[in-house]
């Protein structure tokens, strides 16, 4: 039976989901809105860790969507949380500007240079990868340093098809090192019992929305959630069929899917 009208929570994938690149897809705002006519939240909730919240804030105001910091959850945010539990003398950040400022915002002991008291090498999507960063990844996995990375993610979709993402980055470093890093965001719960937390809705309120089924579906799954599996991005029919991850619900887009809760 489909309960899609009763969710109140909707938790949204970005890149693949509402828009790519700088197109936003058909129907996006309609859902948006049909989500605040009904009295409910959505959470956008994002693997990326390139870049900060402010700059999705950017982003989306110029696809005309209006959006807060409230409107987020990154995984650096549950990455932050993570490594603050830990306890860390000093962690290499191996990401872009933009998330090592994240990280040192946070109160995070930062660095991006070898240094002899680093005991933690935490990794982003770097859209700012050099050669450099690879070798002083692999000399700091080489000396057994914790080893943690914001997400799995092997490709990041843009206009022409695909660029390599967190996870293929980590595969690179372990056929170097032999090492694997703890993964933190999507396909981890964390995220998404985050965001309940934050808005006070209950799981049997709550959906994700996605286009891959190895981050975000199994996210939702492993929050025991609702997952709604978008044919806009990354992932295929195919993909579903091979999987033993299983999406609740399937559609074309987030068009689609808007005029099934409209029309119902």
């Amino acid at each position: 039976m489909n309960d899609l009208k009763n969710k109140k929570l909707f938790l949204l994938d970005m890149d693949g989901t509402i828009y790519l690149d700088d197109d936003l897809f058909d129907g996006t705002l309609d859902f948006l809105n049909y989500v605040k006519k009904i009295g409910g939240r959505y959470i956008f909730l994002t693997n990326n860790s390139s870049k900060g919240i402010d700059k999705y804030i950017e982003k989306l105001d110029k696809l005309g969507i209006k959006s807060t910091t409230d409107d987020f959850l990154t995984s650096t945010d549950a990455t932050v949380l993570y490594l603050k539990k830990k306890r860390y003398k000093k962690i290499y950040a191996f990401g872009t500007s933009s998330f090592k400022e994240q990280l040192e915002n946070s109160g995070l002991p930062i660095t991006d240079k070898l240094e002899n008291d680093i005991d933690c090498l935490c990794m982003g999507f770097d859209t700012e990868l050099s050669f450099q960063k690879l070798e002083d990844a692999c000399i700091l996995l080489g000396k057994g340093v914790d080893y943690i990375a914001t997400n799995p993610d092997w490709v990041c979709p843009t206009w022409y098809g695909y660029v390599p993402d967190c996870g293929s980055v980590s595969e690179m470093l372990y056929n170097a090192t032999k090492r694997r890093p703890i993964f933190i965001g999507k396909p981890e719960p964390t995220m998404a019992l985050l965001a309940m937390e934050k808005t006070g809705f209950k799981k049997h309120e709550t959906a994700l929305i996605g286009d891959r089924l190895y981050t975000d579906i199994a996210c939702g799954v492993n929050a025991g959630i609702s997952s709604i599996f978008v044919l806009s991005g990354e992932g295929t029919i195919e993909d579903v069929e091979k999987s033993e991850i299983k999406p609740k619900y399937i559609y074309n887009d987030i068009k689609e899917l808007y005029l099934d809760l409209h029309i119902k």
